[in-house]
């Protein structure tokens, strides 16, 4: 039998409006789920395997309470067209009534998905608008005399699950995610927008918030009318627009005028809709609909509108909740879209009306209309009306790329504009690749890049970016330039010979996205990072972005260690190099210098990176590089020397040894008996949420303060936080200990619930381990600043109170953001830490000896 066959056999499509359908591609993920009021209200669940949507009528509706079984009767397949069915089906027809589409988005199967499917055990991830996290659906042993299939639908227990207690997600949200309309709403009503009923009435009805006492009540939003917006004109639909671009500042523009919005980091894209056929232009013009797969299209043709045109940025954001270009890279390489989202900030079309004369302001709210403010594969841009220069400081603490400015009455002008301004956090721009270095640790791929920029039509070298590429990025750009080499160089100029070292040239034709901290006085870059290619952009214009009222570029911190392989990937997923890690501490070294020099040392080793061996190392080793320091332990009797540090070239000999973690003993080397710092590691259990984290370090602080300690805490760069407390170096390492292990073991006892003190794993399920064993001789904690041998680069970040916010996870800052952050500060959070330094008290002497 045909795959739609018996779909097709039940339903009279010259009576029905569902698409008939054909059977598609076999390589997507797409899931959705329809509200159906049918004879019985029910939610149809649809999974796509191998070309249809594999379908279950979920009797009550998918629950998010983790272990709460609910009924799904396996039904026939559907079409892939499905999908975007939504209204009425006739009575007396098959499935009679009023379908919404509840949800929808794609679906990621944990194992094979045909064996689990066979099996009767598919195990799940969903990503949608309204349910997302891990699943279950496990086929029920049935009798012989029954005709149905019956499964279950079961929630796993993950950050997207609720409790009984919580608010029902199919009361909470009973709207159509297509648009907005419920199932009432829909009934009799021609759905979407087409031809013939041009755009419809959207309506949303919510429950009373808890201080509302009215009854529910209905909001409705009515869609304007483009005709009524000064300045629109009649017109017919573009085939393409050329867009706005901004001029580059050093600092947002002032004043009333401009609204400010954060610049993403991912391709600017042009949606063109017409009657539900979407293109997506580059810049320059370029058809890349196909290349970012069929969600972000689908979406698209979900808006209530017919002919439109909508500027935005489409781009993959990181854990953080911050759009990532090289992820974004990453993804296109692998064909993965399931991360894709497409910020819009601009409507230059709507409906047969060019808005391009309209106000800034007054297209923007269309567009938010439009879009809604619902999470979703489309999300609109907001801006802020505050000073500029406040909303850049901020961005850039949070290690965003940067602002862009607008003047909010002005009309879209295509091309380089003074309308439009953008202020970056860090140095970044595209450049030519001119040639590349060959890797010193793998024969088939680059280790390094030579860079240009164009200057009167004559390229010039502008210096080389080193880190920054995954492994399959550098040898997948080692396949492509070496294709493309030439024998003499691009560059108008003459190399010097250290310049020329070990290049092969190439076509300058592709372009590349770079990081870098500034420019050198001789005008090359310095600690650049490779963000990725842009295609989209032609070699030929890329020239040399100046920032107007640029400040002065400040002096590199020198360095004279030698790196060998300073190509060798440490991150593979992040792409960061030895030189990359290197550049890094070079520029933090001014902020973790007081954590590690002077200090006894605990050093985690990765000679191949994070994938590799991993070895903690206190004690020289041979081979040890020239700068680094060993300190003799006097309680140690074998006299083995220990490992220190008193300058940057130390810390580039760590870098040089493959050191990836830096953890410092509690007391220098000046005075060993007598910490100087005291540590309490918040170490989650599974299933603690960050929420909580965060009100336990406050618990910590409280109990420091109330002992006569100032506390500070940064993020561990792993799962928790750390809070942490300068202490005058008077008491020895026993008073130390029994002081943290007394409130660690204090807090256990009060809130055991939520709390424990001891190492054990099988007690921490759900609670917070108050580690206190760190403040005991010889024992460390990783140093502020320093990286963490994980997936992701994380690093541990020195906060200010105010910032530990749920948007601020503990692995937010990395060797790639940190750096940004640094610069945007205008104080260092812990630059009081040494000053803020107090003694324990005698009082807290007894509680020691009580204890």
């Amino acid at each position: 039998m045909a795959p739609l066959e018996t779909y097709r056999q039940k339903r009279n499509f010259k009576s029905t409006a569902e698409p008939r359908g054909r059977k598609g591609r076999k390589s997507g993920n797409a899931f959705v789920i329809q509200k159906h009021a049918a004879r019985r209200l029910h939610y149809d669940l649809r999974l796509e395997l191998d070309g249809v949507m594999k379908s279950w009528a979920v009797t009550k509706g998918p629950s998010l309470v983790p272990g709460e079984k609910r009924l799904a009767v396996h039904v026939e397949d559907h079409p892939l067209e499905y999908n975007d069915f939504e209204g009425t089906i006739p009575k007396g027809e098959y499935g009679g009534g009023t379908v919404i589409i509840w949800d929808r988005g794609t679906w990621t199967p944990v194992h094979d998905a045909h064996k689990g499917y066979a099996k009767g055990h598919i195990e799940f991830e969903l990503k949608g608008d309204k349910l997302s996290g891990h699943w279950h659906l496990v086929r029920m042993q049935g009798k012989p005399s029954e005709k149905r299939e019956n499964w279950l639908l079961i929630k796993s227990e993950d950050d997207a699950a609720r409790t009984a207690a919580d608010p029902d997600i199919l009361e909470e949200r009973p709207e159509s995610v297509k648009t907005g309309r419920d199932i009432r709403e829909v009934a009799g009503e021609a759905p979407g927008w087409s031809s013939k009923t041009g755009k419809i009435t959207r309506k949303t009805t919510r429950k009373p918030t808890k201080t509302e006492k009215a009854p529910e009540r209905e909001i409705t939003v009515v869609l304007p009318d483009p005709a009524a917006i000064k300045g629109a004109k009649k017109s017919s639909l573009p085939d393409f627009v050329e867009p706005t671009l901004a001029t580059l500042m050093s600092a947002p523009p002032a004043g009333d005028r401009w609204i400010h919005e954060i610049k993403f980091d991912g391709y600017r894209l042009q949606a063109r809709i017409e009657a539900g056929r979407i293109k997506l232009l580059t810049r320059s013009g370029l058809d890349w609909t196909k290349k970012f797969g069929k969600d972000v299209v689908a979406a698209l043709q979900g808006l209530p509108v017919g002919t439109a045109i909508i500027d935005g940025e489409l781009v993959v954001e990181s854990g953080s909740g911050a759009s990532d270009f090289s992820a974004l890279q990453a993804d296109l390489s692998v064909g993965r879209s399931d991360r894709f989202v497409f910020y819009v900030f601009d409507l230059l079309y709507l409906d047969g009306y060019d808005l391009r004369a309209a106000p800034l302001i007054e297209r923007k709210t269309l567009l938010e209309q439009l879009v809604g403010s619902e999470p979703g594969l489309i999300r609109y841009s907001s801006h802020f009306n505050e000073n500029g220069g406040l909303v850049l400081r901020h961005a850039c603490r949070l290690s965003l790329e940067g602002v862009i400015s607008k003047v909010r009455d002005a009309p879209y002008r295509s091309g380089r504009s003074k309308s439009w301004a953008k202020s970056k956090c860090s140095a970044r721009q595209e450049f030519v690749i001119a040639g590349y270095v060959p890797s010193s640790t793998s024969r088939k791929a680059i280790g390094s890049l030579v860079l240009g920029v164009y200057d009167g039509g004559k390229l010039e070298h502008v210096g080389r970016v080193g880190t920054g590429f995954t492994g399959a990025v550098a040898g997948d750009l080692f396949k492509r330039l070496d294709r493309m080499r030439i024998t003499a160089s691009p560059f108008a100029g003459t190399l010097t010979p250290e310049e020329a070292r070990q290049a092969r040239y190439v076509r300058p034709e592709l372009v590349a996205e770079v990081e870098f901290r500034a420019w050198t006085a001789d005008g090359h870059l310095r600690h650049a990072s490779f963000r990725g290619l842009r295609e989209d952009k032609a070699a030929t214009e890329i020239v040399r972005e100046i920032p107007k009222n640029k400040a002065t570029t400040p002096k590199a911190q020198r360095r004279t260690v030698t790196l060998t392989h300073p190509d060798r990937v440490y991150w593979p997923d992040e792409g960061v190099t030895k030189e990359g890690l290197a550049d890094y501490y070079t520029e933090v070294w001014r902020y973790i210098a007081p954590y590690i020099v002077g200090r006894p040392l605990a050093l985690l080793r990765c000679p191949s990176g994070i994938t590799g061996q991993m070895f903690f190392q206190k004690h020289a080793w041979k081979g040890l590089n020239k700068h680094t320091v060993l300190v003799n332990d006097p309680k140690d009797k074998d006299d083995e020397p220990l490992i220190s540090i008193n300058d940057l070239d130390g810390l580039m000999g760590l870098v040089q040894s493959a050191v990836l973690e830096i953890h410092p003993w509690g007391s220098t080397v000046a005075d060993w008996e007598h910490p100087d710092t005291i540590i309490m590691d918040l170490d989650p259990g599974n299933g603690v949420a960050w929420e909580t984290i965060i009100t336990a370090a406050g618990e910590v602080r409280q109990r420091l303060r109330d002992a006569g300690l100032n506390a500070f805490v940064k993020t561990s760069g792993g799962k928790g936080l750390h809070v942490v407390a300068p202490l005058t170096p008077k008491a020895d390492w026993p008073a130390v200990k029994a002081f943290t292990k007394a409130m660690a073991e204090s807090m256990a006892s009060d809130s055991p619930d939520q709390y424990v003190s001891t190492i054990t794993k099988s007690k921490r399920r759900g609670k917070i381990l108050i580690d206190y064993l760190r403040n005991q001789r010889g024992m460390t904690a990783v140093a502020p600043y320093s990286t963490r041998a994980r997936p992701g680069a994380a690093v541990s970040m020195p906060l200010a109170w105010e910032e530990l916010n749920p948007g601020i996870g503990p692995d937010y800052f990395t060797v790639e953001n940190t750096p940004t952050r640094l610069a945007a500060l205008t104080s260092d959070p812990w630059e009081s830490f040494r000053a803020a330094a107090a003694p324990l008290t005698s009082k807290l002497s007894k509680r020691r000896k009580a204890a």
